[in-house]
């Protein structure tokens, strides 16, 4: 990974429908509302430049000239610090065709921009479990204990396990050439990302029947999903509970605010040359 991991976020619309939270904020594109007076979008390609893995960074969206309307994006734009894809119809579909091109030679992370609570130690700690790991595919997720315990009110799409229960965290990396074929098998499912159900059942009805019983524990099912795709899927698991919030709804956008501002307030609080540490 020398030089650093290429960064995608993506940041296109899913179809032609109108976006209600986008709309109900009064914002352009989902991707561009402001959090704490920050786009989405923005905090999340700070975070991305703040992570020591991180190289080049691409921003996947359907119109490039929304980035220009931001003044911190178009600055690194004109740098050369942000590169920007046309996103296709589907999220599954941009991330198969970056593949195709140059910035799919080497491992790629992959996120998204409704993710305005990650930061640059998330990403590290992703990519560092990358870097040890021989999986094609990595995924991000949170275990449900440690969500619950900080953030009670947070509603998540949850994988329910014999061990335990996980949310993503809209975090992947594609290692080798063989997460292509994950990048494939998801345009086939995607329809069903907010449905664990359906998306389990897309591996087989052997697997879904173990999936209901709750026969199925983290190992199992990692082993059953790698054999289906025909990559190897492993999980990192990410000691962040912040990193399973994205904004999907408007108690998203509010739980988000409200862990933003009290962020904000901790560090002004802290004594001169504490923050951050």
């Amino acid at each position: 990974m020398a030089g650093g991991v290429t960064a995608l976020v993506l940041a296109g619309r899913r179809g032609s429908a109108a976006d209600p939270l986008a709309e109900a904020t009064g914002s352009r594109h989902r991707a561009l509302l402001p959090i704490c007076g920050v786009p989405m979008l923005v905090r999340v390609v700070r975070a991305l430049r703040e992570a020591r893995s991180v190289g080049q960074i691409l921003v996947s969206i359907g119109e490039p000239e929304a980035l220009e309307a931001e003044p911190e994006l178009a600055a690194l734009l004109a740098q050369g610090a942000l590169g920007v894809h046309r996103s296709l119809d589907s999220p599954s579909r941009s991330v198969l065709d970056v593949l195709g091109g140059a910035a799919g030679r080497g491992p790629l992370l992959v996120t998204t921009a409704d993710h305005p609570l990650l930061t640059g130690g998330i990403v590290d700690h992703v990519n560092a479990a990358a870097l040890r790991s021989q999986a094609d595919v990595l995924v991000g997720a949170v275990g449900a204990e440690l969500v619950r315990a900080r953030y009670p009110s947070s509603v998540r799409t949850w994988i329910r396990l014999r061990d335990g229960d996980w949310s993503g965290a809209n975090l992947f990396v594609l290692r080798t050439p063989e997460a292509r074929r994950a990048a494939e098998f998801w345009v086939r499912v995607e329809q069903f990302r907010k449905r664990p159900w359906r998306l389990v059942g897309a591996f087989g009805p052997l697997t879904l029947a173990l999936f209901a019983l709750r026969r199925l524990d983290l190992e199992a099912g990692l082993a059953r999903v790698s054999r289906a795709i025909g990559a190897r899927v492993e999980v990192v698991p990410l000691p962040f509970p912040e990193a399973a919030i994205d904004v999907d709804r408007p108690a998203d956008l509010e739980l988000a605010s409200r862990i933003l501002r009290a962020d904000q307030a901790a560090r002004e609080a802290a004594p001169p040359g504490t923050a951050g540490t």
